[in-house]
């Protein structure tokens, strides 16, 4: 047989899937899986068990269905089986859609939470505040995803104090449950050190994050001393780990955020408190400097005009004991004063003899005198 192209092939693969009776109409139950819209279509996986199949809705026939789709939800879909020539995969083209229950996953989902609400493990009375200005954090997620390195980017943008603890596990697939509680579990034993723990990994399908909605990580989240963020998928994914960790964040980096403040801005807020203490400080002592000033002033003139007023008492004190020594007040109660020919005063009788001339002072005029005799004591 002569050898065909690959583009050959699958044309010819297509052709047989259209020509099949039961190919060209057939429903399928199954769950939606890996959701994506997209302005070309709405792409997903509908799965059971143990297979699953890629499926295709074009965007007029997405616009005309009666229901909203989304993962975990049974749906039987109506439709036929081609194949994409360029990728040589074949998928279903669904023509219409109806549900058939709320599915395996989702249904796995509502029961556990409501089984772990009811044993109290989200209660809010349980979840630790988040440090205010953690030394190290412990982020838990896988090694090699986008998360770890959004993670270790935005913290070390922000925050060049904190240190990064970095504990790959595996975020996905039958070990993925066991080696996140284990990471939990273990750092919270080993590093006393660590004041908040960041869990979670970056965006999936549901199937790619459930190991975040199982028991057992949920018990070694609501057990860990330490305070756990959990930063699982996108903004719209909800797990169990979302509702029994302390705090949710919609994204790995807006977890990066919330773990740990920005020290520049912190820095320049310090700088301000700094610059405003300093200003007020300054008009403060200004402030103070003028009332000792004034005071001071107050003070000078109080004490010159006591020390004038003490002068002015001891000025009269003395001019009152000047006034009581002044010879004329002693003259003017009879008393004179006696002073030979050269005005010298005579205060004894052997300082004079008969006939000599002397003049006897009074308060109000002198008396010129001989003489006569002296007589004395």
């Amino acid at each position: 047989m002569k050898p065909v192209t690959v583009a050959q092939l699958n044309s010819y693969v297509k052709r047989i899937l259209s020509g099949d009776p039961v190919l060209s109409n057939i429903s399928v139950e199954g769950e939606v899986s890996g959701l994506k819209y997209h302005p070309t279509g709405v792409y997903f996986n509908l799965k059971d068990a143990s297979s699953k199949v890629s499926c295709y809705i074009t965007p007029q026939t997405a616009r005309n269905l009666d229901i909203k789709l989304e993962d975990g939800m049974s749906i039987i879909a109506h439709g036929f089986v081609s194949v994409y020539e360029r990728g040589g995969s074949y998928s279903l083209y669904i023509r219409a859609v109806e549900t058939a229950g709320i599915g395996a996953l989702a249904e796995a989902f509502e029961k556990l939470k409501k089984k772990l609400e009811a044993e109290g493990l989200f209660d809010e009375s349980h979840k630790k505040p988040l440090p205010a200005f953690p030394k190290r954090v412990a982020v838990v997620t896988s090694a090699t995803g986008a998360a770890v390195q959004d993670i270790i980017k935005i913290i070390t943008t922000k925050n060049d104090y904190v240190d990064i603890l970095i504990y790959p596990v595996l975020v996905q697939g039958p070990g993925a449950p066991d080696d996140i509680a284990d990471a939990i579990r273990f750092i919270n034993e080993s590093f006393d050190d660590i004041d908040v723990m960041i869990v979670g990994r970056g965006g999936g399908s549901v199937e790619e994050l459930w190991a975040f909605n199982e028991e057992i990580v949920a018990r070694a989240i609501y057990a860990s001393d330490i305070p756990i963020i959990s930063a699982v998928g996108h903004e719209t994914d909800f797990t169990i780990a979302d509702f029994v960790s302390d705090r949710r964040a919609e994204t790995p980096t807006a977890a990066a955020n919330m773990a740990v403040p920005d020290t520049g801005e912190l820095r320049m807020y310090l700088e301000e408190r700094r610059e405003l203490l300093l200003a007020a400080l300054k008009a403060n002592v200004a402030a103070k400097e003028e009332r000792v000033k004034r005071a001071g002033l107050d003070a000078m003139k109080r004490e010159i005009a006591s020390k004038i007023t003490i002068g002015e008492l001891k000025c009269k004190g003395f001019m009152d004991t000047l006034s009581q020594l002044n010879p004329v007040k002693t003259m003017e109660r009879g008393y004179a004063a006696l002073t030979d020919a050269s005005g010298r005063f005579i205060s004894s009788a052997a300082d004079i003899k008969t006939g000599d001339k002397v003049n006897a002072r009074l308060s109000d005029g002198s008396i010129a005198m001989t003489v006569d005799s002296v007589s004395r004591l």
